[in-house]
């Protein structure tokens, strides 16, 4: 019997260790048992900004009644067969929906600005990133 995903892989935390198993979807030559790695980008993103946010909205004594977010992010896999030079995703949308009835659209535009600014992840992708792999 083949294994239900592709990979795994152990990440040490703060306080313990982590076992994640990814997959692939089919197309990509998995058995899409498992999320696979945009999954976990998009997650990793929305997650580290939505955080970044709210440690913001913390730090001004702000608090929500409500917090919803909406994150989109359209995959284009041409590059990875090669068929088209075209970008993997052209970007990430969040539409967040924070309510506190004692504060302004303003600043909140404000806060989100901030966090746009402070995010490590997205801080992350507007930069070069040097990637180096080798054989063993």
């Amino acid at each position: 019997m083949d294994k239900e995903y592709q990979f795994r892989t152990e990440i040490s935390y703060e306080k313990g260790k982590e076992v994640i198993e990814i997959d692939s979807p089919s197309f990509l030559g998995g058995n899409g048992n498992r999320l696979g790695p945009m999954a976990y980008y998009i997650a990793g993103i929305t997650l580290c900004f939505i955080a970044t946010f709210v440690t913001v909205v913390s730090s001004q004594g702000i608090r929500f009644n409500k917090l919803k977010v909406k994150s989109e992010c359209n995959i284009n896999f041409a590059k990875t067969f090669d068929v088209a030079d075209e970008p993997i995703t052209e970007g990430i949308n969040f539409e967040i929906d924070a309510q506190n009835e004692n504060v302004d659209k303003q600043k909140l535009q404000e806060i989100l600005t901030m966090a746009e600014e402070r995010c490590p992840v997205v801080y992350s992708m507007l930069r070069v990133i040097t990637v180096n792999a080798k054989l063993l």
